[in-house]
């Protein structure tokens, strides 16, 4: 069984238990897709961004939410190649299906990539790859200290400014605490199958981050995280110390900026600033 056929049934497999999950929520007429949430009742928006660590909490059922990096610019090197991109808008687009569960369709609308090797210096733009994930809350959606989700992924290989895309794909497991004066701590663990690109073959990837955040000024919250990745293939580490804020415009628009400072010499390093709203 080849790996595109495996990922699609995956796909269909999540599909199916998250419908039949919530089948019986529907049926009792509780909040879903075809009965949204009202506004007055609507929960405080939570973000996936601007740090790595995903919130444990889901998008209220009925409602749209857009997460974006407006622009990135990242930048790494490896033993052979140095590569520079520029992201222009590469989105989240998060709907809420049931009370717990939401679809979410990232899209890289734009990329610009500069590669140099010892051969030459190779320039290409385009859109990116499109990742389909559901997220499913498990406990601490609507109330609690505590928070836990699930959020299973698949990337599929549509992207135009490279020939290195693949079907790829992970499942990520984000966990929130509120602690006491209002702080916020929250982590994550995420296993990835990706394609490494200069043997042509699958790898696994391990991730697992640490990120805290306070308000430091009126709607004006403040980031500190850390995360590692392993490479099970090659047996190497990369860590990473990331520092961001995110301004509440409003209960539904919320802009942000910060940077992603890789450690090691081959670790990526990228800058950003985004934007998230829902209605």
């Amino acid at each position: 069984m080849n790996f595109k056929l495996k990922c699609f049934q995956i796909a269909l497999l999540l599909t199916t238990s998250v419908y039949a999950a919530n089948a019986q929520s529907i049926d009792n007429k509780t909040y879903s897709i075809l009965h949204p949430v009202p506004k007055n009742k609507m929960r405080e928006m939570e973000t996936d961004r601007p740090d790595v660590t995903e919130s444990p909490y889901t998008v209220d059922a009925g409602h749209i939410q857009y997460e974006t990096d407006l622009f990135r610019v990242e930048h790494d090197k490896s033993a052979s190649i140095e590569d520079r991109r520029i992201f222009v808008n590469n989105g989240n687009l998060k709907i809420g299906l049931f009370e717990k569960t939401a679809l979410q369709v990232n899209l890289e609308t734009f990329i610009w990539q500069k590669e140099k090797a010892e051969d030459g210096i190779m320039r290409s733009k385009g859109r990116g790859d499109i990742t389909i994930r559901i997220k499913q809350n498990l406990l601490g959606d609507n109330k609690g200290s505590f928070a836990l989700a699930i959020l299973p992924y698949l990337r599929l290989p549509t992207a135009k400014y490279t020939d290195d895309s693949k079907y790829e794909g992970g499942i990520i497991i984000p966990m929130s605490y509120k602690l006491p004066g209002e702080w916020k701590l929250g982590t994550q663990l995420e296993a990835d199958l990706e394609n490494d690109q200069e043997t042509n073959t699958m790898h696994t990837d391990l991730l697992q981050s640490l990120t805290i955040s306070h308000e430091v000024l009126k709607n004006l919250d403040g980031i500190a995280e850390t995360y590692y990745r392993y490479d099970f293939n090659a047996h190497h580490w990369t860590n990473f110390l990331n520092a961001s804020a995110q301004y509440k415009v409003s209960k539904d628009f919320m802009i942000d900026a910060g940077m992603n400072y890789g450690i090691q010499k081959d670790a990526v390093r990228s800058y950003f600033m985004g934007t998230a709203f829902r209605f």
